[in-house]
């Protein structure tokens, strides 16, 4: 599977005031299904109801529907980067609405420093995900896993270029239940040092046959 990052482009920052203390808040769409996105890609209604059922149960019913700030490089959410985490997470139409609870950690506070100061932040969910074309784009298989419904990044146009430039050689497997970095390059090599050993094996039993001939 890769790991694959959408922008969120439709998901704002919300600052409320409650008996004199401030709230942030991120809001908005999180997730598209049945329609061509701008990375090419079509995440089918039903796997993504799917997903965001399991993402509901395992995660934001847990409190444990942690994001980062930043660009992260794979599946797992690093703690000590997390800078919110997402409360809500529910279908309307086509869409799927989000809501984050931005949290006093200390990548919170940093992203609380930067709404107050006026920064601009964009939004970008993370999965990793088979992928299949066809006509014209590339449909998001049923294996699809959602590692975070939104992390905070300064530049959301940006995390797919990012995300293929560093995992280009890379790939995830499940192994006992956790996604596991793999290498392609070492996979080939794998594969062609089992190929050389079944082949050596193949010599030895055709010699020790044509010396039990003799």
């Amino acid at each position: 599977m890769k790991l694959i990052s959408e922008e969120i482009s439709q998901a704002e920052y919300l600052v409320e005031e409650k008996n004199g203390k401030k709230e942030y808040k991120i809001k908005g769409i999180f997730l598209q299904s049945d329609i061509k996105n701008r990375n090419g890609r079509v995440y089918p209604k039903d796997i993504l109801m799917k997903e965001v059922k399991r993402y509901n149960q395992e995660f934001i019913n847990k409190n444990r529907a942690f994001g980062e700030l930043g660009h992260p490089d794979g599946p797992t959410v690093n703690l000590e980067r997390v800078s919110h985490m997402v409360k809500r997470l529910y279908p309307e139409g086509d869409n799927f609405i989000g809501e984050a609870k931005i949290m006093n950690t200390p990548y919170g506070k940093i992203v609380k420093g930067l709404i107050d100061e006026g920064a601009q932040l964009g939004v970008s969910s993370r999965g990793m995900g088979s992928l299949e074309q066809r006509g014209g784009a590339n449909y998001v298989k049923d294996d699809f896993y959602l590692a975070t419904a939104a992390d905070i990044v300064a530049d959301p146009s940006a995390p797919d270029a990012f995300v293929e430039g560093i995992m280009e050689n890379k790939e995830w497997v499940w192994d006992s239940g956790v996604l596991v970095e793999r290498d392609i390059e070492a996979w080939k090599l794998e594969l062609i040092k089992t190929k050389r050993r079944a082949l050596e094996e193949k010599k030895l039993h055709i010699f020790s046959d044509m010396l039990k001939k003799l």
